[in-house]
């Protein structure tokens, strides 16, 4: 058990990020530790842009006009206490007027929420810029940025205003916690330092039974995760044309265009899974895949799968990008489609568990970062 798990004297948090329980992110993790013998009120997103008239943007707005009638208590135990609240207020404002007023509103309903549960002088934890306006109307003792992302190579993103709100926030942050040493080095002159994303070693090491609807009778390329437009389709294209004996399996929500993939009967799209069922996916095929393109937004990022593939032990083949260079002796690095074949084939279909991936990861779980965070917190 970690040191800071027995200590009754952490700082109270108020964290700023996406919606509780949706998508896997460091933000929930990280939290999820450090809510141990301290309060926590979560405020879930106050988005990135304004939203649109499209379906998907009324049907999310309309899921949070019903959110705003209810605040959910995750779990209370002894010296801690978590909250997830629903923001009452603007997305994304852009004029001066209208982010006035969405701080207001913001800051009566948390003063309300800070008062009831008791908190004092809380620590801000911001993982989305737009929250940069309630700072200082809180009676907080220190501002934390925590920085996933180069949200201006994010598509879906209001750049302008992301952009103008994260210089503020770097401003006024008393420590800046970036994800990859390329998000690191946006913020010269500060006080920095990266967490690397951590692994639920015990949930991709432990072995499960294979999930029924993985396909059969050829071995399997599989790769897990948001099919977007970081994904190389034409790296993918050659490759799969090339190896009709090999089948290749995508898990996860589609948000583009895959018809070029979907033309070969051995490519099979199994849509999005519970993150606690991927390891019955990926500890049962051959070969897991990273196979990203190369732009500002994937030499950013720190992946959580390629941890998680480390702990599964299977062979990883994956295109160049930054946060592999630790690991870059377990993983064939490819840079073209006739390499990503060549390495396929070399993968023998019994090829036993690489016990030096499990190696490299075993101590880097996500209770051992929350805890390096932890003691950074300690010293704000």
């Amino acid at each position: 058990m970690n040191q800071f798990i027995n200590r009754t004297n952490n700082r109270d948090l108020i964290v700023f990020a996406e919606d509780w329980g949706g998508l896997p992110s460091s933000t929930q993790q990280l939290i999820s530790h450090l809510a141990n013998h301290r309060k926590i009120i979560w405020v879930n997103s106050i988005g990135l842009r304004q939203p649109s008239w499209s379906i998907k943007d009324l049907k999310r707005l309309s899921t949070k006009v019903i959110g705003w009638l209810t605040t959910t208590k995750i779990q209370t135990k002894e010296n801690s206490m978590f909250v997830v609240v629903n923001p009452k207020t603007l997305p994304a404002p852009k004029g001066g007027f209208s982010r006035f007023i969405a701080a207001t509103l913001l800051a009566h309903q948390l003063r309300a929420q800070i008062k009831r549960h008791q908190l004092t002088r809380p620590i801000l934890w911001i993982s989305l810029p737009t929250a940069v306006d309630i700072i200082g109307r809180l009676n907080e003792s220190a501002i934390v940025y925590y920085c996933c992302d180069d949200f201006s190579a994010l598509a879906g993103v209001d750049h302008e205003t992301v952009n103008q709100r994260e210089q503020q926030l770097a401003e006024q942050a008393d420590l800046i916690l970036t994800s990859s040493k390329v998000l690191r080095a946006k913020f010269k002159g500060k006080v920095v330092v990266t967490v690397e994303h951590g692994v639920d070693y015990q949930l991709f090491s432990t072995p499960v039974q294979r999930a029924a609807d993985l396909p059969v009778n050829k071995p399997i390329a599989g790769y897990y995760g948001s099919i977007s437009s970081w994904l190389d389709l034409e790296l993918l294209q050659q490759t799969i044309n090339q190896l009709p004996q090999w089948n290749f399996v995508f898990i996860g929500e589609i948000s583009i265009d895959v018809s070029v993939l979907r033309q070969y009967p051995n490519v099979y799209f199994l849509g999005p899974k519970p993150h606690q069922l991927l390891p019955q996916y990926c500890q049962h095929w051959q070969a897991s895949l990273l196979p990203f393109r190369d732009n500002r937004q994937i030499r950013a990022c720190n992946p959580f799968k390629l941890r998680e593939y480390l702990a599964a032990a299977r062979p990883i083949i994956s295109t160049e990008f930054p946060a592999l260079e630790p690991y870059e002796s377990l993983i064939n690095v490819v840079h073209n489609a006739d390499q990503m074949v060549a390495a396929l084939r070399k993968i023998k279909p019994e090829q036993p568990l690489d016990y030096r991936k499990q190696r490299a990861v075993v101590n880097q779980t996500w209770q051992a970062r929350a805890a390096q965070v932890n003691n950074l917190l300690e010293q704000l």
